[in-house]
C-alpha cells in the first residue's frame, strides 16, 4: 500500500510539473501563430487541424513536459496495479493541485482564495481515501472483458475525434469528458493486463488490453489537447477529472473487487466524492472570467472563427500572470490548469 501511494504521488508530481512546462511552451506557440495570423489551423467546422495541434508541441518546454507525462504514465500504470482504482486514479488526478502550486513560482500566477480552499479540500479527501482503502482486487478477468475494453476504447477515441472535427468548439466539454474516459480505460487496462506478473511476452502481446491501453492513452492525450484548444479550459479539465476517476473507481469496485477496510466504506465513499468535487473546483476556479481578460492587439485583431474566439487565450509576450493574448489555431490556455496531463 505505501509503495503504491508513493508511486501514485510521484506520477501526480510528474504530470503536474509537465503541465506547467507545457503551459510555458504553449504560450510561445500561440504567439507565433497569432503573429502569423494564420487561418489554416482549423477545419471547416472550427475544430483544430492535426497540423495546428502538432505545432503546439514543438517548443522544448512542451517536449520536456511531455517526457514527464510519459514518466508519469509509467508510474501511474504501476500505481494502478498496486492500489484500488478509486484510490490510484484519484491521487493521480490531484496533479491539478500540484500544477496550481507550481504555477505560483514558474508562471507567476497568484492563486485565489477559492483555489486554496479547493486545494485544501482535495488534500483532506486524499487523506480520507488513504485511510479507508483496503487491498486491491484481483486483475484476473475473462478475456472477453479485455476485448470489450478494447472495443470501448476505440469507440471513445474514434467517436471523440469525429465529433470534435464535426462540431468544433461546441464539442470541447464532451472532448474533455471522453479524454478522461480514455485515461480511465487506460487505468483499467493496466490493472487487468496479462503477462505482467509473472512476465510472459506472448501473453502480453496477445492480450487485447495492451492495445486498449495504447489506444486510450494516445487518443486521450490527443482529445485533451484539442479540448483545450477549442473551448472552455475549466469545463474541459473538470470533465476530464470526472471521467478518469468516477468510472474507473466504480469499475474497480464492481468488476475487479476493489474494497475498503472493514467498517470504512463510508469513509472511502466520502473521500472519493469530496476528492472529485475538490479537483473539479480547482479546475473550475482556475481560469479568469472572459470579461475580466484585458484586451490586446492580438486578441482584437484575431481572425473570426479561430479557436481563440471560444475563450482560450495565451501570449508569450505578456506578463506570466496575464491571461490575455494571441488567438492562434495552436494556442492553449495560459493558466496551467489548462494543460492538465494528457494521460493518467
Amino acid at each position: 500500500m505505501i509503495i503504491g501511494l508513493l508511486t501514485a504521488v510521484a506520477a501526480s508530481a510528474c504530470y503536474g510539473t509537465g503541465s506547467v512546462l507545457q503551459a510555458v511552451g504553449s504560450r510561445k506557440s500561440a504567439r507565433r501563430e497569432a503573429a502569423a495570423a494564420s487561418t489554416t489551423g482549423v477545419t471547416q467546422h472550427g475544430g483544430p487541424s492535426l497540423s495546428s495541434t502538432a505545432k503546439a508541441a514543438v517548443t522544448w518546454e512542451f517536449m520536456v513536459g511531455t517526457v514527464l507525462d510519459f514518466i508519469g504514465f509509467g508510474l501511474g500504470a504501476l500505481a494502478a496495479r498496486l492500489l484500488p482504482l478509486f484510490l490510484s486514479q484519484t491521487v493521480i488526478s490531484a496533479n491539478l493541485v500540484i500544477t496550481a502550486v507550481l504555477s505560483i513560482k514558474l508562471l507567476g500566477i497568484r492563486l485565489t482564495r477559492p483555489e486554496w480552499i479547493s486545494i485544501a479540500v482535495v488534500c483532506s479527501a486524499l487523506v480520507l481515501l488513504a485511510t479507508a482503502a483496503g487491498p486491491e482486487g484481483g486483475g484476473h478477468t475473462p478475456i472477453a472483458g479485455h476485448w470489450w475494453l478494447l472495443a470501448t476504447s476505440v469507440a471513445i477515441i474514434g467517436g471523440g475525434t469525429l465529433i470534435v472535427r464535426l462540431l468544433g468548439g461546441r464539442a470541447a466539454i464532451l472532448a474533455g469528458l471522453l479524454s478522461g474516459l480514455g485515461f480511465g480505460a487506460l487505468g483499467v487496462g493496466v490493472r487487468v493486463l496479462n503477462g505482467v506478473d509473472p512476465f510472459h511476452l506472448p501473453s502480453l502481446l496477445g492480450d487485447p488490453a495492451l492495445y486498449a491501453i495504447l489506444v486510450a492513452g494516445i487518443g486521450g492525450m490527443y482529445l485533451h489537447t484539442v479540448a483545450l484548444q477549442i473551448g472552455s479550459v475549466n469545463g474541459a479539465t473538470a470533465a476530464l477529472v470526472v471521467g478518469e476517476t468516477v468510472v474507473p473507481g466504480i469499475l474497480g469496485v464492481m468488476w475487479l473487487g476493489d474494497s475498503s477496510r472493514p467498517g470504512f466504506a463510508w469513509v472511502a465513499v466520502l473521500g472519493f466524492m469530496v476528492a472529485v468535487a475538490g479537483a473539479v473546483a480547482v479546475a473550475w476556479c482556475g481560469e479568469p472570467e472572459p470579461e475580466a481578460m484585458p484586451a490586446t492587439a492580438d486578441s482584437t485583431n484575431a481572425p473570426a472563427g479561430t479557436p481563440g474566439d471560444h475563450g482560450s487565450a495565451s501570449g508569450d509576450g505578456l506578463p506570466p500572470s496575464s491571461p490575455g493574448g494571441g488567438d492562434g489555431p495552436a494556442e492553449q490556455s495560459t493558466h496551467p490548469l489548462a494543460d492538465n496531463r494528457a494521460g493518467s
